[in-house]
């Protein structure tokens, strides 16, 4: 007879060790301790500002954590290689920043991590358990809280949105539509033209014509002044040529423009003929026939090529100024604001309407603007030299610094006042020869009579000439320094 075998007793099977994460008073704190709760509170808010996502790492859902993790650590790679980029590879990142679709994805991208840690610190006050802090402590927490969100998700806004507007004012400025001309015999040359807008536009003229001259490898500036009233000029192979193959006349029509200054080309060209059918490509091309007249005379003028053109509205050219926060001036005479006399012989002290007083000067736009436009107490080559001297100060002015902490008025400003037919492809390569420029002095060529040219009958192989020198100057041999 066999004997049943007792049962033997049930022996509770081990428990897993709890892992080391679970064990941390961050993920189970004492919720009854209020000091524990409120140490545990301030250290998650910080922890989520420093490390985005590790907050829910420690204490709360951790795939919502893995996901501000990986964020966190992409923008800290992006931020590095970007760096990176901007010290040893700066014509890449200048490519790349002023890149459309690039800038379009910085855009989307910033936009989507300001929303990230909007979302992160919102879950991050929800695990914190502001009911089980401190009841004075929560209030800090809260407020904390607040302020780090600012600081990050609107720091992130703020680049989305700088991108956008850096975005619009490249798309805005940059009118040209063909590809980039190659620098001609080592330079970027490019008229800058300056007149007022607005109402009577159809019948404008430039008040101030020069060419920069940027050497294409050392960003080294010259600007080159072309007196407005400069007569009997040549043009460069093309329709005005052929219509004035001597050198431009004069005209006795007054709606044509009085005399033969290069000033009056826009109103003979789009005015008076039908310049369309001399320039039939200028509009397509982001420039127009008046423009293209005139640069067909600063070749004839200076013998360069000069294949692009910017005009700056000066009508809207004081809220540039402002934006930068003012020029520096030292203003060698006193000059007058105002319109000019009534009358021949009226009293300058009837007309004025202010002063510029002669010193050294901080101006605000309308300021500047005066000071560039002032006319009837200084010849017209003063004047000149006086736009040359505020070009110089606004190049001087326009600082890194300057441009970050007052990115969105200067971007507003320039694309408002700024007309250009430089193509788009091409603000790469000027962006970093405009931070080499800012390295050297910009060197001005005056067509003046005190630079020995005759403002009645200027010899215009001499200046070519003139040009050419500065432009290139001849490299000493061994033996003949000094």
């Amino acid at each position: 007879m066999s004997v049943a075998t007792p049962p033997r007793p049930r022996v509770a099977a081990p428990t897993a060790a709890p892992s080391m994460l679970d064990e941390r008073p961050m993920r189970y704190p004492n919720a009854s301790s209020r000091p524990v709760m409120t140490r545990r509170g301030w250290w998650l808010v910080i922890l989520n500002f420093l490390i985005p996502g590790s907050a829910q790492t420690l204490a709360g859902n951790r795939r919502l954590g893995r996901i501000g993790l990986a964020a966190t650590l992409a923008l800290w790679v992006v931020v590095v290689l970007v760096a990176l980029c901007a010290l040893l590879w700066q014509t890449v990142f200048l490519t790349l920043a002023t890149n459309f679709f690039v800038l379009l994805l910085a855009q989307v991208l910033a936009f989507a991590y300001a929303l990230l840690w909007l979302v992160l610190t919102i879950d991050t006050l929800r695990i914190v358990r502001l009911v089980r802090t401190g009841s004075v402590a929560r209030f800090g927490i809260m407020g904390l809280a607040a302020v780090l969100l600012v600081v990050s998700s609107g720091g992130a806004a703020y680049a989305a949105t700088a991108a956008g507007t850096l975005r619009g004012t490249i798309g805005d400025i940059f009118g040209g539509s063909g590809p980039a001309v190659p620098p001609s015999d080592g330079y970027y040359n490019i008229l800058l033209l300056g007149a007022d807008s607005g109402e009577g536009r159809d019948s404008m003229r430039f008040d101030s014509i020069s060419v920069a001259s940027i050497n294409a490898t050392t960003g080294a500036t010259t600007i080159t002044g072309i007196p407005r009233d400069m007569p009997n000029f040549p043009f460069s192979a093309g329709p005005m040529q052929d219509r004035y193959p001597n050198g431009h006349e004069g005209h006795a029509d007054p709606n044509c423009g009085w005399g033969s200054g290069v000033n009056q080309l826009r109103t003979e060209v789009e005015v008076c003929q039908d310049g369309n059918l001399l320039y039939p490509d200028a509009v397509d091309n982001g420039s127009a026939p008046g423009v293209e007249a005139t640069k067909d005379a600063a070749e004839g003028i200076l013998g360069i090529e000069i294949p692009y053109y910017v005009f700056i509205d000066m009508h809207g050219f004081a809220s540039l100024i402002d934006a930068l926060g003012g020029v520096e001036i030292s203003v060698a005479e006193r000059l007058p604001e105002g319109g000019g006399p009534a009358y021949p012989g009226q009293p300058v002290e009837e007309w004025a309407t202010g002063w510029i007083e002669a010193g050294n000067q901080r101006m605000d736009g309308e300021t500047a603007q005066w000071y560039a436009r002032s006319r009837y107490t200084t010849s017209d080559f003063d004047r000149m030299e006086r736009q040359r001297i505020l070009q110089r100060a606004i190049l001087a002015q326009f600082t890194p610094q300057t441009v970050l902490t007052r990115f969105q008025d200067v971007a507003q400003a320039g694309s408002d006042i700024v007309d250009t037919d430089l193509p788009e492809s091409l603000s790469p390569v000027l962006a970093e020869l405009a931070l080499k420029a800012k390295e050297q002095p910009v060197t001005a060529i005056e067509l003046t009579p005190e630079g020995g040219i005759d403002e009645y009958n200027p010899d215009y192989a001499y200046v070519q000439e003139l040009v050419r020198q500065a432009l290139h100057p001849p490299t000493p041999t061994p033996g003949t320094e000094g």
